[in-house]
């Protein structure tokens, strides 16, 4: 018989590249390739055929962590080398794609529920993409069925290189005798289709694709709504918490508004994640509230950040404005009154300043952000309200993008820009607050050629 030969690992418990700390679930893929769950030091290595130094692919020391993992105890590669990952300790599988990493099931903390794991260990799929899984805590296993479609975004990431530029004169798209006066709700769906919110008008003005007039314009029971938000099938999700304290949905199906939340203030922010949670951004009470659209009860809202106070600790906001949540279900705050932008990551209520003054790294000051945007490759845009520009981030850090040249109303300034959406080529359209206008930004994509 052939002597055990040493595939990863020292046989003396480490973290070093070349050690492991109790390590449970492996995969190795076509190439040799040996990817390992490597429990105690919450990450997974990969040993490359014939190496035996570790490579940290998923965790919080890998070169670009996305996820934090606790005790991982199962690993499987797809077809397409995306890597899903058994998060034993924090009762989940989570799962990584051209948008990173993201919670797949078990994504509601531990328990017993048909939504819940409880310490899973392992899992395997069928060839239909369905996932079994050994809940292990439960004593159970646990079938989750793969949705079709459930993959599909209702709005536009575009996939940015480093150097891209914009043309720094905006076009107006859209003047005030279209919007109204002092318009701040904008959505480009993935078809293209533009929904401005018309405070003035009390209603939705639309443009199909490539339209330079509205093609549409839905009337409702609502007053000077601050955002908006518009699903895959085309539904309108509308603040109209002023004086109505509600979050309205128009249905597509039958042109009709039903409330979808209750609230005691405006939502200066909407946001529905991948999971059907609707988020809304109440800045006068200094917090994100949210509620499953899945849930039959209406008065199910419940705290995603801030304490109700405003304050400026890292549990606090003060005077929160737009917001994003990403694939992973973490939440990015506009926090204008602290000039910053808070990330909360998924169960975490105390945020992180990921820009602005107070950041790690900081490497831009914003005056009152109002809204964010992150591209697919996960870097931030933000509407820097008070500076009156577009800013993003990128390879080499912050940067200025549009409204460059101070407070105007000049083809290459703004004046207190609120919101923006980008269309699927990757031009930015911008609610340009104080000049009651949307501007029409265009994507050069010359700037990305090389």
């Amino acid at each position: 018989m052939t002597p055990n030969r040493v595939a990863a690992g020292t046989g003396i418990r480490g973290s070093d590249s070349n050690q492991l700390a109790g390590t449970v679930g492996i995969f190795v893929d076509v190439n040799l390739d040996l990817y390992v769950a490597d429990a105690y030091n919450n990450r997974v290595q990969l040993f490359q055929s014939g190496g035996s130094n570790g490579i940290t692919v998923a965790g919080s020391t890998s070169e670009n962590p996305t996820i934090t993992l606790d005790f991982p105890s199962g690993v499987i590669l797809d077809a397409d080398k995306y890597l899903f990952i058994v998060d034993l300790a924090n009762h989940r599988i989570v799962g990584s794609g051209s948008n990173g990493f993201r919670c797949l099931v078990g994504c509601y903390g531990a328990g017993s529920q048909s939504n819940q794991l409880e310490s899973p260990f392992s899992f395997s799929f069928d060839r239909s993409g369905n996932m079994f899984v050994t809940d292990h805590g439960n004593h159970r296993i646990q079938k989750f069925f793969l949705m079709n479609d459930s993959f599909a975004l209702s709005f536009n990431q575009p996939k940015f290189c480093s150097t891209v530029t914009w043309n720094s004169n905006g076009i107006i798209f859209a003047n005030q005798s279209i919007i109204g006066e002092n318009s701040t709700a904008i959505f480009v769906n993935t078809n293209n289709t533009i929904y401005v919110g018309n405070p003035e008008g009390n209603k939705i003005v639309i443009w199909d694709e490539n339209s330079i007039n509205p093609t549409k314009s839905i009337t409702g029971d609502f007053t000077q709504p601050w955002s908006l938000f518009v699903t895959s099938n085309g539904d309108i999700y509308l603040d109209d918490g002023l004086e109505n304290g509600r979050v309205q949905k128009w249905s597509a199906e039958t042109s009709t508004y039903i409330t979808v939340m209750n609230v005691n203030s405006s939502c200066y922010g909407l946001f529905i994640d991948i999971d059907d949670t609707l988020y809304c951004s109440m800045s006068e009470n200094h917090q994100i509230v949210k509620r499953s659209l899945l849930d039959a009860v209406l008065d199910s809202n419940r705290v995603a950040a801030g304490t109700g106070i405003g304050g400026s600790t890292s549990n606090q906001l003060s005077g929160p404005q737009g917001i994003f949540v990403d694939v992973n279900l973490d939440l990015y705050v506009t926090d204008c009154g602290n000039d910053r932008v808070q990330l909360f990551q998924l169960g975490e209520l105390n945020g992180i300043t990921v820009t602005g003054s107070e950041s790690l790294y900081p490497s831009i000051t914003l005056d009152c952000p109002s809204g964010i945007i992150l591209d697919a490759e996960k870097y931030l845009f933000i509407v820097d309200f008070g500076n009156h520009r577009i800013v993003g981030s990128g390879s080499n850090g912050f940067r200025c993008l549009v409204g460059c040249y101070g407070m105007g109303s000049q083809s290459n300034q703004l004046k207190n820009p609120y919101s923006f959406s980008f269309d699927r080529s990757g031009n930015m359209f911008v609610t340009d607050h104080g000049n009651h206008r949307i501007q029409k930004f265009q994507y050069f994509e010359e700037s990305c050629e090389n």
